[in-house]
């Protein structure tokens, strides 16, 4: 490979980059703009949960109970019904996702030291905010104080987020999702638009090998993608106040290693498609819809089926999003996270190298 001629390549596009402006601006701010998205629609929090109470004792005790469920930041009171079959009508209608009925005699029950029932009803919709509201509400009833002698009680520290804010956890989760957005399709439709046009004969034509043509075509953008991850980290770290506990040049070496092959399966995608509007649907199939659902952006892994586990191993943003949130909530060393750098490294070249040979130079 010469690398005087990849620098040719890598200067005729940069200049195309710098004279199509709309292109540009579309490359900065719209990582940005996803990130101000999904900072602010996802939240994994369970807070101000609407309670309904259905108060049948009527007494000082059952007063005491609703009280520390609403001086709670979980639950916020929605308003008192009568029965349970009202209860039910509450949830079923969505003005109330938990239900708490308290029956008759239960502060009598406890004054006589008794251990009196009550009864939490929980919408189940979405079951990984149910468990969660369920947990917090059990957690309240439990420690009602009561006559009896104290059981053991377990003592949690919370590692790495102690906070438990949902944000600590989904902006670091962004990084990968955002580079795997943007610059396979920016790579992918730059190639497809030569051919389109039919100026890629011209380099068919060249003494140009395939490999120098895919490293200047990779290089302008993989720079295009450093910049917007660079961005990206900033804004999560002086916006959204996301800690960073780790080394930041172990982070910014991934990012590279990443970017290049997020712009590889751009040159890829490029290679097997002859139009941009397919370059644009298989991309986007291809890196989109796999970074939200195989990453553990969301759903954690180790809740799937083995073989989609072992999917999201081959997968890259999977790999990245380890060690992004590894670095930045876990302040993890390289020590820790090579296993992962590898596999993006090889990645890397694994599409690299099908990209070159997908793009073998042909005589004109």
């Amino acid at each position: 490979m010469r690398w005087g001629r990849v620098a040719v390549v890598v200067g005729k596009e940069a200049r195309e980059l710098w004279r199509d402006r709309i292109t540009v601006a579309v490359c900065l701010l719209m990582p940005l703009v996803m990130l101000f998205l999904f900072g602010y629609a996802i939240n994994l929090d369970v807070e101000a949960v609407p309670l309904a109470v259905v108060d049948q004792d009527r007494t000082p005790q059952s007063r005491a109970l609703i009280g520390r469920f609403v001086q709670s930041d979980y639950f916020r009171y929605a308003r008192d019904l009568s029965s349970v079959r009202e209860a039910e009508a509450a949830l079923l209608r969505s003005r109330a996702k938990v239900a708490l009925v308290i029956p008759r005699g239960f502060q009598k029950d406890l004054v006589k030291g008794m251990d009196p029932g009550v009864q939490v009803l929980v919408d189940g919709t979405y079951s990984a905010t149910a468990l969660l509201v369920a947990a917090y509400a059990n957690a309240i009833v439990v420690r009602f104080p009561t006559p009896e002698i104290e059981r053991v009680r377990a003592e949690y520290r919370i590692w790495y987020n102690p906070a438990m804010r949902s944000m600590n956890y989904v902006v670091p989760g962004l990084y990968g999702v955002i580079l795997m957005a943007f610059p396979p399709l920016l790579t992918a439709l730059a190639i497809v638009r030569e051919k389109e046009s039919g100026s890629i004969q011209q380099i068919f034509a060249s003494p140009l090998t395939s490999r120098e043509f895919v490293a200047g075509k990779l290089i302008p953008y993989a720079m295009v993608a450093y910049l917007q991850i660079l961005m990206v980290i900033a804004l999560g770290y002086f916006w959204f106040a996301v800690p960073f506990r780790g080394e930041p040049w172990l982070l910014m070496a991934s990012s590279a290693v990443y970017v290049m092959t997020t712009v590889g399966i751009g040159l890829l995608v490029s290679a097997v498609t002859r139009t941009q509007l397919a370059a644009m649907l298989l991309a986007l199939i291809v890196t989109l819809m796999p970074s939200f659902l195989f990453s553990g952006f969301l759903f954690p892994i180790f809740t799937m089926p083995l073989a989609l586990q072992l999917y999201s191993k081959l997968f890259p943003a999977g790999p990245f999003m380890e060690i992004s949130r590894g670095v930045v909530l876990k302040g993890a060393d390289l020590e820790s996270l090579w296993p992962n750098l590898l596999l993006l490294v090889l990645y890397t070249l694994v599409v690299f190298i099908i990209a070159a040979a997908r793009l073998k130079k042909k005589v004109a």
